[in-house]
């Protein structure tokens, strides 16, 4: 298969791990906001962003319960293994009653073996903590995650959601590579604490949701909401919100074609462009959306460009609140854990 070396490269942390400055988020590909793909179609479009550049692949255990890492290890057998970065994540355990966050040293081992196996692989590239537990210090999780970079399972070591005190501490006892947040347009609380936190840290930053869950790509505006979808229950989409941030969505939609592009590349250019490590993970499910993310590499933007986006989405503006429905006690916010007993 062919390699297009026409994506840039950058480094993500201060120990070495480099990545294309687009990554892939896949959990699409197992349902989310959408049907689950057939295992063929998603294995091929793996394949297909790999050959346009893209070597940075993101998953997570805890997605199509196990079946994404499942799906990204088959497309992996087919792909270099030594070109291709893999980021999956541990912490998030549902059950048929409940969501339950874990970080006790014994779970991240079992989740790191466990994903190793499904993956197929001998080492995982990227490992995160997915959400913080608050009733294990992170100095504990943290700790057993040192021991698995020293034993050669994981390369480097990242956190999701994690408050600016978790951060700090977590990267106190091993460096953290990167940190995964939530960053878009309609999505910037990040921009008080956690991205200035992670400058001065030299941590990676890597926003998962860049186009605002494919609201700039017209998602709920110009195509509908799957019925399969959790959009259903998200509360910008939620019909009076939606009507309110479609206001939003025009005014990138005119800023766009001033650019000669489309709305969804002018918001992921806006995230591509607020440094050198920050690596977005856009999903689909669609190679044409695939294709038009790639695009947005392609659009450059000056600091006066990037202001004016910025001022075309005041967060005041913003219908509705960041979280799906009863998910915001797993946000950065709430993801303090409690002190490291001294006498240990």
């Amino acid at each position: 298969m062919e390699h297009l070396e026409h994506i840039q490269r950058v480094k993500l942390g201060t120990q070495g791990f480099e990545v294309s400055k687009l990554g892939f988020g896949c959990m699409g590909l197992s349902g989310s906001y959408n049907e689950p793909l057939p295992e063929e179609d998603g294995i091929s479009i793996i394949k297909y962003a790999f050959s346009k550049g893209i070597t940075f692949f993101d998953t997570a255990d805890v997605y199509g319960a196990n079946a994404n890492e499942v799906l990204v290890g088959k497309a992996l057998k087919q792909l270099p293994r030594e070109k291709i970065q893999i980021a999956t994540k541990f912490g998030i355990l549902k059950t048929e009653s409940r969501v339950e966050i874990k970080g006790s040293p014994e779970y991240v081992r079992s989740c790191c073996e466990a994903s190793l196996k499904r993956l197929g692989v001998d080492y995982i590239d990227l490992y995160y903590q997915h959400r913080v537990d608050q009733s294990t210090p992170i100095e504990d999780t943290v700790g057993e995650l040192k021991k698995l970079v020293e034993e050669g399972k994981v390369k480097y070591i990242g956190l999701s959601e994690a408050s600016p005190d978790t951060i700090r501490r977590a990267h106190a006892v091993h460096p953290i590579t990167a940190v995964q947040l939530e960053w878009s347009l309609w999505t910037r609380d990040v921009e008080e604490e956690i991205i200035p936190l992670c400058r001065e840290l030299n941590i990676g930053i890597v926003p998962y949701s860049p186009l605002g869950r494919g609201f700039f790509g017209g998602k709920g505006i110009l195509e509908n909401v799957s019925a399969f979808s959790n959009l259903k229950t998200h509360p910008r989409f939620q019909a009076e919100n939606l009507e309110k941030n479609k206001n939003i969505y025009e005014r990138i939609e005119s800023l766009a074609k001033k650019h000669q592009a489309t709305p969804a590349q002018l918001a992921l250019a806006w995230v591509l462009q607020q440094g050198e490590n920050v690596v977005p993970i856009p999903g689909t499910t669609k190679i044409k959306n695939l294709d038009q993310n790639l695009g947005a590499l392609a659009v450059k933007l000056s600091e006066e460009d990037l202001r004016e986006i910025s001022e075309a989405v005041p967060i005041s503006d913003v219908a509705g609140v960041r979280y799906l429905t009863g998910a915001d006690q797993y946000s950065y916010k709430f993801a303090n854990t409690p002190p490291k007993d001294s006498k240990v």
